[in-house]
């Protein structure tokens, strides 16, 4: 028997009509905010500007298009988890290929990902670590990372969805604001952002020396490989496939499913607003003020560099604003992203055959666990290393590699497990080959150009 608080579990009790008006579809909404905090964080604060800051506002473009395609992706993602309530790593190992042990080659590729991806969440440890190092400098920086390791495995070791769920909200609107505000005022310095300036960046340059900044900062921005992953477990912790209920291929089944997958649909595209206009903002912030001094965040001075863009509209005062507001956003990258690892790899976990990840007791102890390893193992890495920014980028690269599996994985959804009534339209696939082609052509160009 399902144990009743499982958010995994398809339960005839669990089953709800989905909403009928926008207004009643509004209090459903909720997963794609947490992959924002995540996403708000090192895609924004750090590889955005970073990428302003070294090419200027040519490479505008690439963030504009990397917020924009992914969101189809991810849609149709959602899409197939409302439909099978399988979670990311059981539906992985039904994807073509052949199996190494219990599970599919995809799994352990996704596993793999992730090793690596531990440097990316090591940097932004490590950019935390420098902050309160700024405010605090009697402490070494090393041992703030593992301070800050301790504070977000606690914060999660318990947290359950509606805690991850409101706690990421605050924390993105927090420092948008602030942001927002830096951005207004620049148009009262001499960094002021021209138009022109603004429609150079949309004429599809890409120059090679940033190059790598690019590529990485693609698969980082807007939502990347692994958060289209993470956006699995948001929506089963959030209902909606218990809201749906198994398929029992009756209509009332399938029009569940088709209005449960519309508030899916209104919870990315708001998300996808959200997160295109800040990282716009972010963007025209390093390319406007980091190119024109030519300061290029790195190392521990990354912190120094990055206050810059809030000094020189706001005034020298602004810099605690900034240090304050740079930690409440990567801390909720660290706090979102662990929410997800320990869930992801979890499931991973179970998928390969070394736990019962259907025993909700199980599953509990095994993410508990994770709660406290995972953070420690960034903080780790970010000591060893030492270079936070680096860390960040790289990966934003095996990102941007992760989200060929991804397409891979939902190109096997939409056209070889469909399910019964799912008759998207013409339309919709026009959108998803656009978000497809668009995720395979930005990122073979990087790899030519990055091996040429």
């Amino acid at each position: 028997m399902s144990d009743p608080s499982d958010p995994y579990a398809l339960t005839p009790a669990k089953i709800k009509s989905p909403p009928t008006s926008f207004w009643e579809r509004l209090r459903f909404l909720g997963p794609s905010f947490i992959l924002s905090a995540s996403i708000v964080g090192s895609g924004e604060l750090i590889a955005t500007t970073t990428l302003g800051a070294e090419a200027g506002f040519i490479t505008f473009w690439v963030i504009v298009v990397s917020c924009l395609v992914k969101v189809a992706v991810q849609v149709q993602f959602g899409k197939h988890t409302i439909r099978t309530g399988e979670t990311a790593m059981q539906a992985f190992d039904k994807l073509p290929g052949p199996r190494i042990g219990k599970a599919r080659w995809s799994v352990w590729a996704v596993l793999l990902v992730m090793f690596v991806k531990l440097l990316q969440v090591g940097g932004i440890v490590g950019g935390v670590a420098i902050i309160l190092h700024i405010l605090v400098p009697g402490i070494s920086i090393a041992a703030l990372a593992f301070l800050i390791a301790v504070v977000v495995a606690l914060m999660v070791y318990r947290g359950y969805y509606h805690f991850i769920e409101r706690f990421s909200l605050t924390m993105i609107g927090l420092f948008t604001l602030l942001t927002f505000t830096s951005l207004y005022f620049l148009n009262y310095t001499a960094y002021q952002i021209s138009l022109e300036e603004v429609l150079s960046g949309l004429t599809f340059t890409l120059p090679r020396e940033a190059l790598a900044v690019a590529f990485g900062a693609f698969g980082i921005t807007g939502v990347g490989g692994d958060e289209i992953i993470h956006y699995n477990y948001w929506c089963l912790e959030k209902g909606y496939a218990a809201y749906t209920g198994k398929n029992d291929r009756s209509e009332e089944w399938n029009n569940r499913a088709k209005g449960w997958t519309r508030v899916m649909i209104l919870d990315a595209v708001i998300a996808m607003c959200i997160y295109t206009t800040v990282t716009a903002a972010f963007y025209l912030l390093g390319a406007a003020v980091l190119h024109s001094q030519g300061s290029i965040p790195e190392g521990y001075g990354m912190i120094e560099t990055l206050s810059v863009l809030y000094t020189e509209s706001l005034g020298p005062h602004a810099k605690i604003a900034f240090l304050i507001g740079a930690f409440i956003t990567l801390f909720s990258t660290l706090f979102a992203a662990l929410a997800a690892w320990t869930r992801q790899l979890s499931d991973i976990f179970g998928t390969v055959g070394w736990i019962n990840f259907k025993d909700v007791r199980v599953r509990r102890r095994t993410i508990a666990v994770l709660a406290w390893t995972i953070p420690l193992l960034w903080a780790g890495l970010f000591v060893f290393i030492k270079l936070p920014v680096l860390m960040v980028i790289t990966g934003g690269i095996v990102g941007s590699l992760l989200l060929f599996l991804v397409v891979f994985a939902v190109i096997h959804f939409r056209y070889f497990r469909k399910a019964d009534g799912d008759n998207p339209g013409f339309l919709y696939d026009i959108i998803l080959w656009i978000s497809i082609l668009s995720i395979i052509g930005v990122g073979l160009l990087g790899m030519i150009k990055l091996f040429e």
